[in-house]
């Protein structure tokens, strides 16, 4: 959805955006560049493909948006899950 608006705001010829995505758990202890050295780490391997009339540079370009976009960011960042039970 990023790089669709992005491309309609930037006048890019995106013709279709797919994005496929394979979750997976590793040891951490496995994992070179984690900064977790114990339990398991969440890895996930994304791959999109951009359809339309696209040079080089502007399909890197949009890589680097799709690094933006909210849910990307949100993966990165430290997580929280709080819970509370709620009255009905």
């Amino acid at each position: 959805m990023m790089l669709r608006l992005y491309a309609g705001r930037k006048k890019i010829p995106l013709d279709h955006v797919s994005v496929d995505v394979r979750h997976n758990k590793i040891h951490a202890e496995d994992c070179e560049s984690c900064d977790t050295r114990e339990g398991k780490v969440d890895t996930f391997e994304r791959e999109i493909t951009l359809e339309g009339d696209l040079d080089a540079e502007t399909r890197q370009r949009l890589l680097e948006i799709a690094d933006k976009c909210p849910v990307h960011r949100t993966l990165h960042s430290e997580v929280q899950v709080v819970t509370t039970l709620k009255n009905s």
